[in-house]
Formats: structure tokens, C-alpha cells, sequence
């Protein structure tokens, strides 16, 4: 290759880097992996002949959402789980989605880059899909996001259209709720009370926090939840708000979710679930608080994206 087709192969390449990155990022949910497997397609590119490359974003695109498969069946195999802090850190103590080419991305894997373009997906939706199988993570990320055909995400995968899209279907019964589900039942009144709790949280408001809380409420945390890595207690309003109060900046990257059919908040930076509050509420005020950071107990959770 001479190094004027260097060149253009390279600029063609560049062209696409924006897609590429968008695709891999809502399959890995993390930059850093992302920029790995468009690396990698890149010098997968650069082995092939190609000039016989019919459709380049095409052809890009299929190899980036493989090395992203690849990588996703890879890390499930060694059960590789988010490090960071988590929330609340006290208890011891007191999307929008593009098109096909999907946003422009930072330029940059640096976490405030990445917190921004995890907003910009939503954090939820991250989250959520992190509980998917890989085969359902890409069969739902590359059709109903970025509208490729179920023929070609069924190539990737090395299976049926037929199962492809049962795939999707499954994913996507898992990821979304029926607003017409979402609406039944007590959720309006579970979704005001976590929203109360989680804004008050979020300004350290300790009046508004006791006032969302019973006065004998109880929150529970488990060891992975707790710096001192045992299971804790805290009881009654006072205790709990103080708590919340002392997590306010963890608060910040928390958001709303069903949590095995309730409404809970997820903490996740960057959309990597690290801590689930289930919550128990009755006559509009929380009586318990289940704080669950246990890769184990996570992996069993039951999640997904609140309706608009």
C-alpha cells in the first residue's frame, strides 16, 4: 500500500470514528472500552484489501459491533464488575438517542467527558442494559438504535433473523415498561415519593428528606455497600436523613428506575451500576430502604427505564 492509499484509507477511516465509537460505547457502556474496539477495527481494516470493500461504514460497522460482542461474552466470562464509590457512603455513620451515526462524541475517554455522554444516552438505559445478555444487548442496540437491518445484525451474531429478533423483543420487553403499565397501580405515588427523596438528597435538604421519611423508617445496607465492609443499620428519620445528607454528591449521579417492579434509585456514574436503593413507601413516606451493592445480588435484579 503506498502511502498516498495510507492516507486516504485513513481519512475514510476517520470519517466513520464518530459512528463507530456511538455504536461501541452503548454496547460496552464505557469509553475507554469503546475506543478499544474502534482501535481494533481499525487495524482490522488495515489488513484487508480494501478496495474490495463494497461499503466501508458498513463493513466498519459489523466489525466494531463483533469486537464489541467479543469483548462483552469476555467480560461476562470473568464476571468483571464497576469499581468506584458508592451511595450512600454515610450508612456506617449518621437518552436523548441519535441516528443511525448517532451524537458526536468527546474526544477524549476522560470521565467528565464520559459522565456527559452517559447523560446524553441516559444513565437508566445504560444501566439496564448491562443486565441484558450480549447477544440481546447487541441485537437490541444495533437494531433499535442505530436501525440497522435484522439481517445484518443477525450476521454478526452468527444466528437466524428469525432469533435476532426475538432477541430484540426480549431486550426489549426487558428495557422498557409499558406506559400504560408504569401508570397502573401504586407507581405514580412510589415514583413522587422517590423523586421527593432523591432531590432532597441531591440539595442536602434535611427538612425535606425527614419529612419524605418515617419516623421509624429502617435502611439496611449490605457489606459491599459499607467502606467498612459490614452489613449496617440505620433507624428512624433523623439517622437516615443524616445519612443521605452526608451522600449528597453520590445523590448527583443517581436516577430514578423500577427496581423489580418498584420504583428505586440507581447509582451509576457513567452508567456503571454500582448501588441499587429499593425502596419501600406507604401513605406517601419511605418505611424502608434497602441499599444493595453485592455484584451478586445486583446481577438479580429486576431493572428498568421509567416512562416519560
Amino acid at each position: 500500500m503506498t502511502k498516498a492509499d495510507s492516507d486516504g484509507l485513513a481519512a475514510a477511516f476517520e470519517e466513520h470514528r464518530a459512528h463507530l465509537r456511538a455504536v461501541a460505547y452503548r454496547l460496552l457502556g464505557s469509553m475507554t472500552d469503546a475506543d478499544d474496539a474502534v482501535q481494533d477495527t481499525w487495524l482490522r481494516l488495515t489488513s484487508v484489501d480494501a478496495s474490495e470493500v463494497a461499503n466501508l461504514g458498513g463493513w466498519l460497522t459489523t466489525v466494531v459491533a463483533r469486537v464489541s460482542l467479543n469483548m462483552l461474552r469476555s467480560r461476562r466470562r470473568r464476571h468483571e464488575e464497576p469499581v468506584g464509590d458508592y451511595w450512600p457512603r454515610a450508612v456506617n455513620g449518621a437518552a436523548t438517542i441519535g441516528g443511525i451515526g448517532g451524537a458526536d462524541l468527546p474526544a477524549l475517554a476522560d470521565p467528565e467527558s464520559e459522565a456527559v455522554l452517559a447523560d446524553s444516552v441516559g444513565v437508566a438505559l445504560l444501566v439496564v442494559l448491562d443486565t441484558l445478555t450480549p447477544a440481546e444487548r447487541l441485537a437490541f442496540v444495533l437494531h433499535d438504535m442505530f436501525a440497522i437491518p435484522f439481517t445484518e445484525v443477525a450476521a454478526v451474531l452468527g444466528r437466524s433473523t428469525a432469533a435476532t429478533r426475538q432477541l430484540a423483543s426480549r431486550a426489549r420487553r426487558r428495557v422498557r415498561v409499558p406506559p400504560g403499565q408504569a401508570l397502573a397501580g401504586d407507581l405514580p405515588r412510589q415514583r413522587e415519593v422517590a423523586a421527593a427523596f432523591l432531590a432532597a438528597s441531591r440539595g442536602g435538604d434535611l427538612s425535606a428528606l425527614v419529612a419524605v421519611l418515617d419516623s421509624d423508617v429502617i435502611l439496611r445496607a449490605d457489606a459491599a455497600a459499607v467502606p467498612a465492609g459490614k452489613p449496617a443499620v440505620l433507624r428512624g428519620a433523623d439517622a437516615v436523613a443524616r445519612g443521605a445528607v452526608a451522600s449528597a454528591d453520590r445523590a448527583g449521579h443517581s436516577q430514578l428506575a423500577l427496581v423489580d417492579g418498584t420504583v428505586g434509585i440507581v447509582f451509576a456514574p457513567c452508567g456503571r451500576l454500582q448501588v441499587v436503593l429499593a425502596l419501600t413507601s406507604r401513605a406517601r413516606r419511605i418505611v424502608a430502604i434497602d441499599v444493595i451493592a453485592d455484584p451478586d445480588r445486583l446481577r438479580r435484579l429486576e431493572l428498568a427505564v421509567l416512562p416519560d
